[in-house]
């Protein structure tokens, strides 16, 4: 495809190049690739049951490692508040209250959320400033009709001329409230992260923002870190990054050829949260904790979340170094005995296959494969039961080499008209929430780089505008799915309670986000 010196330019300012490009635009012409998954992930088929005294042991050997260890926590926070709040920009621009009532309207969308949202409008955290801003902004407010009132109360939550909720980002929309005070998603990782991810009284916690949005998040951290590392007793050491724009990928037509905006200019999109590989790449820690921005949980629940991440962390520990054993002992000679432990060790603890010839081949290329096998990031992620929330689920997936491994999988993923592969994805029980703690440092101390374990045919095409105007949008391999494809996998089963993520305003009016 011959690009103009105009376009040459644009993709070598944005630190790509050219080459880069057509790749991205042979995908759009290849199409999505689906995932073959073999069978969904279920108890004692690929997710672990962690019981006592097991569950005990492993919250202990963590225990006793934290203060040796160099500990981080990863969170994805770049994400805007305005698709939490999208029922109600429909509302403001749909709602005539001359014309229908609330009811009315209501009865018309027949949205279960939005229908909670207005009966219970009264016990959202920040609704006390709402009203506050509502009263200086319109002194005769008490004499509006209800429907006005409402339209009005709804605005001053979205707009400029009140909270401005809509235009924050996600993290820094108040959550829960206390006695005399409210708490962001922010605030909330930052407390609950004291509670389990504390090394020599230190807590490390790296968020990836939008540019624009970072300003903010150190303004909210210089406001409450004082009274935070006074009520929890340790210090608090925050991080930000932005997702690179090198990581953006081209939008092209219906017809595969690049898009242009109005001036006539390639359009390039950021490449979904898989971009965020390259952020996590950047982190320097011996055991890193992920979790989603939108996913805390209020006081009661705190201390069975943080023993849910100690054992995990406890499992990926023990993992960890029985692995490394392995892998020192396959620098010497290990015997035949030694070999066919380790293999045991891969298929049974590692959910990890081996070719049909392996038995065939010579003593020195199985070390090899051994070697690989075993040589490789780890991860443990937490899988809750599903109970209606979206997310990835977790599957035994068969790859083009034949070999089989465990995967998270997202639907778009799955060749729904395929009716076994339908039927299979029909049989999960359980998701992922995004509950992962990992390493990527090897035996020797030396990082992995991430990269290299990325299946970049996992990347995703989706139907988008701009403009007014269709286009075809690249995503990137999901940051823990294909972006993770590569890594020793483990699936843990942990309660549902340990899940409290928030996708629209209603769902912080579920009990999970009452503080009482």
């Amino acid at each position: 495809m011959g690009f103009s010196e105009k376009d040459l330019s644009q993709i070598e300012k944005k630190g790509i190049t050219s080459e880069k490009v057509e790749k991205q635009i042979q995908i759009f012409k290849r199409g999505n690739i689906t995932v073959n998954i073999r069978e969904a992930a279920t108890p004692r088929n690929g997710i672990l049951q962690i019981h006592e005294p097991e569950r005990t042991d492993l919250i202990r050997l963590y225990d006793t490692r934290c203060d040796k260890l160099n500990i981080l926590k990863f969170v994805p926070a770049s994400g805007a508040a305005t698709r939490m709040f999208k029922a109600l920009y429909n509302f403001v621009k749909e709602f005539e209250p001359q014309q229908e009532t609330l009811e009315q309207y209501l009865n018309r969308k027949n949205n279960q959320k939005l229908e909670t949202f207005f009966s219970r409008m009264k016990e959202l955290p920040f609704y006390d400033e709402v009203v506050k801003q509502v009263h200086q902004n319109h002194p005769k407010f008490e004499e509006l009709t209800e429907e006005k009132q409402q339209l009005i109360l709804v605005r001053s939550m979205l707009e400029k001329e009140g909270l401005n909720l809509g235009d924050q980002p996600k993290g820094l929309v108040p959550f829960h409230k206390y006695d005399g005070s409210t708490a962001t998603a922010f605030e909330e990782h930052l407390r609950e992260t004291a509670d389990y991810a504390t090394s020599h009284q230190k807590v490390r916690i790296h968020f990836t923002v939008a540019e624009e949005h970072r300003e903010k998040f150190e303004e909210e951290a210089r406001q409450i870190i004082p009274r935070l590392e006074k009520e929890t007793g340790v210090k608090f050491d925050i991080s930000y990054s932005y997702q690179d724009p090198r990581t953006d990928t081209i939008a092209v037509t219906h017809e595969n050829e690049p898009f242009r905006d109005e001036k006539g200019e390639l359009f390039f999109r950021p490449g979904g949260h898989g971009a965020l590989i390259e952020n996590l790449n950047q982190q320097d820690a011996d055991l890193i904790f992920i979790k989603n921005i939108d996913n805390v949980v209020v006081p009661r629940f705190r201390k069975e979340l943080a023993e849910n991440k100690r054992m995990l962390a406890g499992k990926l520990l023990k993992l960890q170094e029985k692995t490394f054993g392995y892998l020192k002992a396959l620098e010497g000679s290990p015997s035949e005995n030694e070999l066919e432990e380790m293999i045991r060790f891969l298929k049974k603890e590692l959910n990890s296959g081996l070719s049909v010839n392996f038995s065939e081949l010579s003593e020195e290329e199985k070390i090899d494969i051994l070697k690989r096998k075993l040589n490789r990031p780890i991860r443990v992620c937490g899988m809750v039961k599903n109970e209606g929330e979206p997310g990835g689920g977790p599957f035994w997936v068969t790859h083009k080499s034949g070999e089989i491994s465990l995967q998270i999988v997202e639907s778009s993923q799955i060749d729904h008209d395929n009716f076994q592969q339908s039927k299979i994805a029909q049989e999960a029980t359980h998701f992922n929430p995004v509950d992962v703690v990992c390493s990527f440092k090897d035996y020797r101390g030396n990082k992995f780089d991430l990269h290299d374990f990325v299946d970049e045919d996992t990347s995703f095409i989706a139907n988008k505008t701009k403009d007014g105007k269709e286009l075809k949008a690249l995503e990137l391999p999901g940051l823990w799915n294909g972006g993770m494809a590569g890594w020793i996998t483990i699936f843990v089963e942990v309660p549902v309670e340990t899940f409290n993520p928030v996708k629209t305003v209603a769902d912080l009016l579920k009990p999970t986000h009452q503080v009482r």
